[in-house]
């Protein structure tokens, strides 16, 4: 999903919160970015969507207690902070400021790539 066409100043919309199913992780590509969109524990988070140790997609992965697994080497990050828990990942990964915008499943899921968290 390309998100440049829904831009709202320096956020652009990713997604309606509708369309993110709890603790599954969403794939959307905003200005050229790979995204991870989730929504989990009633919260939703965007972080860049590449391994910092493997060139592989988070998105793939699975989400617990607020971390998201890169499904080749099990390394976790936070996403509220891209902090890696351990090993084999040591640098963390981007995260993204989002806004909700309306009420219900249309509510627009807004992400900023130009600011990170």
């Amino acid at each position: 999903m390309s998100a440049a066409a829904a831009n709202t100043g320096d956020f652009v919309k990713a997604c309606a919160l509708g369309d993110l199913e709890e603790d599954t992780p969403r794939r959307v590509e905003i200005e050229g970015v790979p995204i991870s969109v989730v929504r989990t524990g009633g919260e939703v988070f965007a972080v860049h969507d590449i391994c910092s140790h493997a060139n592989v997609s988070l998105s793939e992965g699975e989400v617990e207690d607020c971390m998201i697994e890169c499904w080749l080497h099990g390394s976790m990050f936070d996403l509220r902070t891209g902090q890696p828990s351990g090993p084999p990942a040591s640098r963390p990964i981007p995260v993204y400021p989002v806004k909700i915008e309306g009420d219900g499943p249309g509510a627009a899921v807004l992400v900023s790539v130009t600011q990170e968290s």
